[in-house]
């Protein structure tokens, strides 16, 4: 597949996509149909550990086109847009978003589709769309799960930026590096997850985000009911058992 718009990578069950429209990766409707193709493939990669999506240039992405909003446009835009998050979360293994420079607007809200996000110290974040006469829809959705209703209201309605710090503190950024640091802190947390079975990733995943919501009681069962009937007759949950007693690194089937 040619790519006009995104690098891809793919080593040792990691894809790496970069985000590479210069000067600031500003997504298109052009340049998201690409990435959703990108996403529905990897989505179908059983073998997939960890997806990282990175940006290329001193942006990391600063939104989506302003163009793309004319009337005879927006209907394209936005369900294209809105198909970028439903790829995402159709992905079963971490997804990282790792943002270097201005995460804003469209930016920012493809960065919090994703699971993790990590964040040099020198990245901005910010949802300045109320500025343009706009509000961020995915962001009107999402923002409230990560950090509150009150905060959400207050990033859509001002406009603000916040540094990479104030981002981290209020618990939208779950790891900041220092700039000098950041692809050696990446690639140690890659390291981590990559260390694992990709079928006992999607487990995990599926134990956290199947239950968000529930009460205390359905949460439970249904947590246990997946360890119980499905992650204990995996044979790689009975590998990582036999690798641990024997003291050795373990062999995942996948399976």
């Amino acid at each position: 597949m040619t790519l006009n718009y995104l690098k891809l990578e793919k080593t040792e069950g990691v894809a790496t996509v970069k985000l590479a429209r210069p000067k600031h990766n500003v997504l298109d409707i052009a340049m998201m149909r690409e990435l959703n193709t990108v996403l529905k493939q990897l989505a179908d990669d059983a073998a997939l550990k960890c997806l990282v999506l990175s940006g290329e240039g001193p942006s990391w992405c600063a939104g989506v086109e302003v163009g793309d909003h004319k009337p005879e446009l927006v209907d394209d835009m936005i369900q294209t847009f809105n198909g970028i998050f439903e790829n995402l979360d159709r992905i079963e293994v971490p997804t990282i978003a790792a943002v270097h420079g201005a995460c804003l607007g469209g930016g920012m809200e493809v960065a919090i589709a994703c699971d993790l996000i990590v964040a040099s110290e020198k990245a901005v974040f910010g949802q300045p769309e109320i500025k343009l006469g706009f509000f961020p829809p995915y962001a009107a959705f999402r923002l409230p799960q990560l950090v509150g209703p009150a905060k959400a209201i207050e990033i859509c309605t001002t406009g603000r930026r916040y540094t990479a710090a104030q981002a981290f503190a209020m618990g939208l950024v779950s790891q900041l590096a220092a700039p000098e640091n950041f692809e050696a802190d990446l690639n140690t947390l890659i390291g981590e997850i990559r260390y694992n079975s990709p079928l006992i990733l999607r487990l995990n995943k599926k134990a956290v985000k199947a239950h968000l919501g529930m009460d205390m009681a359905r949460g439970i069962a249904g947590v246990s009911d997946l360890f119980l009937n499905t992650l204990m007759k995996t044979e790689d949950t009975l590998e990582g058992i036999k690798s641990f007693e024997e003291k050795r690194k373990p062999e995942w089937k996948n399976r």
